[in-house]
């Protein structure tokens, strides 16, 4: 920070011993250290916190972003899309709306959407479905298995 050599504290020193003397130049020069120690101390206590919230302001960024990290890879699963779907759907089952009508573009309760069969097709019941007879399975016919080889004639 000071630019001062070796000749400077020379000069600094004798001027000192002659000012003050040299009965009360060690005890000056004493507290003159004590008072520089404090100095160093509450400047590296004051480094030690701006680095430690550094750090905390670094870490809660490192958070945030693993927390987007992870939603991001939750969301783009398409079972969780249904199931938040389906979780929906069945909220907006559970809870109907206070007042019919209240909501338009609301869903309609669920007796409602059920289809309205006219009387004179509700009196007769629907005709049973006729279903051809199944074919007849093809006849399997398995190939005939290769003949054993020919021993050869005196071979050992």
């Amino acid at each position: 920070m000071f630019d001062v050599g070796w000749g400077e504290l020379l000069v600094i020193g004798i001027v000192a011993l002659v000012v003050i003397g040299p009965k009360e130049l060690p005890a000056l020069l004493r507290t003159f250290g004590q008072g520089m120690a404090k100095v160093r101390r509450m400047a590296s206590e004051f480094q030690g916190q701006f680095q430690e919230a550094m750090r905390e302001a670094e870490l809660a960024d490192l958070k945030k972003e693993a927390e987007k990290l992870a939603e991001s890879a939750t969301s783009a699963n398409p079972l969780n899309q249904i199931e938040k779907i389906g979780d929906d759907l069945q909220q907006a089952i559970e809870t109907p709306s206070a007042t019919p009508g209240a909501g338009a573009g609301q869903m309609p309760p669920i007796a409602a959407a059920a289809p309205v069969v006219p009387p004179e097709l509700a009196a007769e019941p629907p005709p049973e479905p006729t279903l051809p007879p199944p074919p007849e399975p093809a006849p399997v016919v398995l190939p005939e298995p290769p003949a054993p080889p020919k021993a050869a004639e005196g071979g050992r």
